[in-house]
Order: structure tokens, then sequence, then C-alpha cells
């Protein structure tokens, strides 16, 4: 199936119009503007990481808005239980019978606020969600609606009372955008707005027929055997080799070597969504064809939260950030 050049035009249009009116109410911010629209037209999740006071919950909040998409909010906390979430059978006395409540998670977008701050149980019921787009409650299982949108954030510096996500529940995640602090003129313009950028209306852009436009466009749009053995390449290097001699090497040239610093690798899931958002990135630019570059655009996003480092990384002070430009500095290009 070809793309032409008016259907590329056409999603790059709904594409700008959106980034035009989440402007309006958020500032800066285009690493993250960005990842969520790549996230919503490939159809993944996104767990969206920063300290208090970025606007992650507003920038969850304005994208509902413009997708003109159901949203829920789901403030987790350490005493939640997974009905909370997914629902539960309530009993009806006067029908003498058990009836569905269903819970937050049966809406579109789903915002799961300090999602680490949720008890394994709760955590192991959004996962259903998120990997099976269903919820089951009692002996039946239901099917959420479609399309189905998790954005979960986490604060990385007060850890006291939060749990660890599962590499099982990290893995569902397409993407995971670190929120970063405004440029000094981006903070200007924040403080001038004293506080009523949120307040501001905003259009909606995108309707059920337009977010389906883009995700057959996406599908339209060609990879090279090239890029994908790329894409294979940069998830492989990730994996340690078990039959690999362990050495004693100095601080320098423990930095250049890339897996003395890896316990486990990215799964070949993660090359699937290299992929799709490369082809996503591809369609911003509107192209319909995947290049090198779309690949190293999204590379971070989609494998920073993959990567399971070592101790000795944490020693050293290496991130899976600094692992990524390294695999990708390295690489050959195809």
């Amino acid at each position: 199936m070809e793309i032409s050049k008016y259907e590329l035009d056409e999603c790059s249009s709904y594409v700008n119009r959106c980034r035009e009116e989440v402007a309006k109410r958020l500032i800066g911010q285009k690493e993250i503007v960005d990842g969520i629209l790549t996230a919503l037209i490939a159809g993944g999740h996104i767990l969206l990481e920063g300290v208090p006071g970025l606007a992650k919950t507003l920038a969850v909040r304005t994208f509902a808005e413009v997708s003109g998409l159901e949203y829920r909010r789901i403030q987790f906390t350490p005493d939640l239980l997974p009905a909370d979430v997914t629902g539960t059978l309530i009993y009806q006395q006067a029908m003498g019978k058990f009836a569905v409540r269903r819970g937050p998670v049966f809406s579109n977008v789903v915002l799961a606020d300090e999602i680490n701050r949720a008890p394994a149980k709760v955590q192991s019921a959004l996962l259903e969600a998120m990997a099976e787009h269903q919820v089951t409650i009692g002996e039946t299982s239901y099917h959420l609606p479609e399309p189905f949108f998790v954005l979960a954030t986490q604060n990385p510096i007060e850890q006291e009372g939060t749990y660890n996500l599962p590499e099982a529940e990290l893995d569902r995640f397409l993407m995971k955008l670190v929120v970063s602090y405004p440029t000094p003129e981006e903070e200007m313009q924040i403080v001038k707005s004293n506080g009523e950028a949120p307040n501001l209306p905003v259009m909606q852009v995108f309707s059920p027929m337009a977010l389906e436009k883009c995700k057959t466009a996406v599908q339209a749009i060609t990879a090279d055997d090239k890029i994908i053995s790329y894409i294979v390449s940069i998830i492989s290097v990730t994996r340690p080799d078990p039959s690999r001699n362990e050495r004693r090497a100095s601080a320098s040239q423990r930095k250049n070597d890339i897996l003395h610093y890896i316990s486990f690798g990215a799964s070949p899931r993660a090359g699937i969504a290299l992929l799709q958002c490369s082809k996503v990135a591809a369609l911003f630019q509107g192209r319909s064809f995947v290049l090198p570059e779309d690949v190293q655009s999204v590379a971070k996003q989609v494998l920073r939260h993959r990567l399971v480092l070592n101790y000795e990384a944490s020693a050293d002070s290496v991130t899976a950030d600094d692992l990524i430009s390294k695999i990708i500095e390295l690489m050959p290009l195809p």
C-alpha cells in the first residue's frame, strides 16, 4: 500500500495544528509534545518522568482535549486496590444478582499519576489493560474502548514509599519521556503568564477519523531492509554476551565498553517499537520512507527504560542515555 503526497500533507497538517493548540498551554517541551503525539499515532503507551511542577499532568489533559478522546485520571497511592482501577462487582439486592461497576481504566486516555506509588497488585491489573486492552472483573474479561492510551508519570527524586516498576511493565511502554526544566527564556514566559496558561481554551484537532488516517499513513510508510538491519543491530548490541570473559579495566576503558554496564538488554519488542516510532518520525517530516536519522531521533525514548543497568553503571555515573548515544555513535550507518 502506497501513500500519496496529499495524504502525507493532510497528516502533517493534523500534527502541526495539534502542536499549535498544545503550545497555547504548554510552553516549550517540544520533545514531550512530539513524543506524546508519536505514541498516540503509533498506538503505544507513554511513561513520563520528571520532578513535580513541570506540567506533566497539564500536558496529558491538554492532549486529551486536543484529540477529542475521553480522559480519566487515576491518582496512584500505596493503599489503592486493583478494583479502584479496573472496577468491581456490586451486589444488587433488589435484583438478586451482581452487576459490574466499571473503573476509570475504561476510557480512551488514562493518566496514571505517580504510577510507582502503587503496589504490585495494582500494577499487575494495569499491566493486563496495557498489554491486552482488556480487564478481568470476576470471571469475565471486558474489552477496553479503542483507542486506549495510558500515560503514566513518576517522580525520579522522591523514592520513599514507592515501588519500582517491574521490567515486564516497563517493556509495555512504547516510550519513556524525560521532562526537563524549561530554558530561562521559556521560564520567563511561564512566570509572566501568571498561571493563566492552563485555563486557556484549546480546539479539538483530531477526530477518530483523522487519527485513523494518521495510523493508516504510518503503516504505509516503507522501511528498507537496510533500515530494519540497522534497527536490529542497535537492539542486538545492547544484549550482553554471557560467554565473554570478564576482565578488570580502568575507569576510562570501562566507559567505552558498553556491555560492561548492562545486565539485560532490549527485547525484540523494542525493535518493533523502534521501527514504529521511526515511521511516525518520518511522517512528521512529510516523508513516505524511513531514514537512519528517524531511527536515531527516537532511539533514546524507545530504549532508555528497556536497558537494565548494573551497579557499576551507577558507580561510574553512566546512564542509559549515555550508552544509547555511544551505540548510535559507533553503529555504522546503512
